[in-house]
């Protein structure tokens, strides 16, 4: 069949002025055959307004009620450094170990077939299923000293539950889902027959997995792990339980916000809030490009 050729319609012809302005007006028009979008993006906008901006707006103006000395004595306060430092200390690490484990997870279940691997596979959603107050308490119950781990722990002078091992072991637990399902897909689709070109080529096992399997899946990896990050920072409720909350020590810093709201501190509570969205989106903002640049060299 022959190409069908569809001529412009002519134009009326249009003054100079009103044809240049049109013409330096032009760049910015992008015109969409889909209909709605002025609709879609207005109800977009209203939705991240109403959600997302307006209660940081909230947040950021609440602590300067109390003026820049205020803000600064509720920010450098020793409890609220100790607290700050512990939240995003262990969150950190906990989003660190979770990144090897999260390899040799999503590995194993998608490489290997074995009994029970769905089972194993769907284990590694109970963190998202379970309410974190449930989480808290039953890990509180198994590294509590009279626990099953706990009490096995205590015999080598290790203490876990109600110590910062406790706070880091419910991180882990709560992160892990994260990094294995950013993994996923990405090993499903890697194609097993590059790595058999790369051993054909003279490549081990550990060559393959630095120089082929590993670029692949990088921007993926680093992308889980900033979501540990990200949900390790904020949690609550399965680490107050398991934390024993001994300010100074044990006391993380949402446990401080709540503690600050019960005592009508709101500015105070905010100032802390605020903090935390500051460390936060600094430390995502430096992950994101870090996962830009991984993309970008995997692509060459």
């Amino acid at each position: 069949m022959s190409d069908v050729v569809i001529l412009p319609r002519p134009q009326a012809a249009q003054p100079a002025g009103r044809g240049a302005r049109a013409a330096a007006r032009q760049p910015w028009v992008h015109h969409s055959i889909l209909p709605g979008f002025g609709l879609s993006l207005g109800i977009t906008l209203a939705y991240v307004g109403v959600i997302v901006v307006l209660p940081l707006v909230a947040l950021a103006l609440r602590p300067w009620e109390l003026g820049l000395g205020g803000v600064l004595h509720a920010l450098f306060a020793p409890r609220v450094a100790a607290a700050l430092r512990l939240s995003f200390g262990l969150s950190a690490l906990a989003a660190l170990l979770n990144a090897p484990l999260g390899i040799l997870l999503a590995w194993t279940l998608t490489r290997y077939a074995f009994p029970g691997r769905r089972i194993l596979d769907a284990l590694i959603d109970l963190p998202f299923a379970l309410p974190t107050a449930v989480a808290g308490i039953a890990l509180t119950a198994i590294y509590a000293p009279h626990g099953p781990l706990g009490s096995l722990a205590a015999k080598f002078g290790v203490k876990t539950a109600y110590s910062p091992l406790g706070i880091f072991i419910a991180l882990v637990f709560i992160g892990l889902p994260f990094v294995v399902r950013a993994l996923q897909p990405v090993l499903q689709d890697l194609d097993v027959e590059v790595e058999e070109a790369a051993t054909t080529l003279g490549a081990n096992a550990l060559q393959r997995a630095l120089r082929v399997i590993l670029p692949t899946m990088a921007p993926s990896l680093v992308s889980g792990v900033s979501m540990t990050f990200a949900r390790a920072v904020g949690e609550y409720g399965s680490v107050v339980f398991i934390a024993g909350n001994l300010p100074g020590k044990t006391e993380i810093a949402p446990l401080l916000i709540v503690i600050k709201l019960e005592q009508y501190d709101y500015a105070g509570a905010a100032a802390v809030g605020l903090a935390m969205v500051a460390i936060s989106f600094g430390s995502l903002v430096l992950i994101n490009w870090l996962q830009l640049a991984l993309a970008k060299r995997g692509r060459r």
